[in-house]
């Protein structure tokens, strides 16, 4: 039977679990045990560890390592040389550490070379900034930038920054939303 997805010959693939149309490149190396969805590009260099869920229709870019307790849903875009972490106090040869779990929501993008520390949650359709470090959990709708990341705005789904009149965003793409209890509420409605 002939696979479903796209493996490049300088890769190496050690899962079942890869979705159908998934495309892998060069020296991408993916341990047993991942799981990995539909319509995903998975660039060059790319390492991911045993445990790590990916999503369906997620692009992860060149240099990318992720570790395990790594959970990334649909429609999430890693740029180049993102960093993600799952131990708060790494050490050599010591064992004993405990695994924390980062939770990158539907539709985020994570700039390049931004560096996300473990045991977050970046909410749905956020936007993390290049370059950026995110000591905490952002929430939905929200773009962060700079070191420490911090909130400097709020985003629409398509990715254009949403400007408030009144706790309402109209965005040029159609989509309404609304400011509520110091964050992005879900869309109201489409015009």
């Amino acid at each position: 039977m002939r696979k479903k997805y796209f493996v490049h010959e300088k890769a190496l693939v050690e899962t079942k679990g890869i979705g159908i149309n998934t495309r892998i490149w060069a020296f991408t190396h993916i341990m047993n045990k991942v799981k990995v969805g539909d319509n995903c590009n998975i660039g060059e260099h790319c390492f991911i560890e045993t445990g790590v869920t990916i999503g369906n229709n997620v692009t992860i870019k060149n240099g990318i390592s992720l570790w395990n307790g790594i959970i990334i849903e649909d429609n999430v875009f890693l740029g180049p040389n993102a960093v993600l972490t799952n131990d708060l106090r790494p050490r050599s040869k010591f064992h004993d550490y405990k695994i924390l779990k980062t939770i990158i929501k539907r539709g985020t993008t994570i700039g390049a070379n931004a560096t996300i520390i473990c045991g977050l949650t970046l909410g749905e359709y956020s936007f993390v900034g290049a370059g950026s470090v995110v000591t905490r959990s952002v929430s939905d709708f929200t773009l962060v930038y700079g070191n420490p990341a911090r909130i400097r705005g709020y985003v629409c789904e398509c990715g254009q920054k949403l400007i408030f009149c009144e706790d309402i965003a109209l965005c040029a793409c159609g989509k309404e939303y609304k400011y509520v209890n110091n964050q992005v509420d879900k869309i109201v409605k489409e015009i």
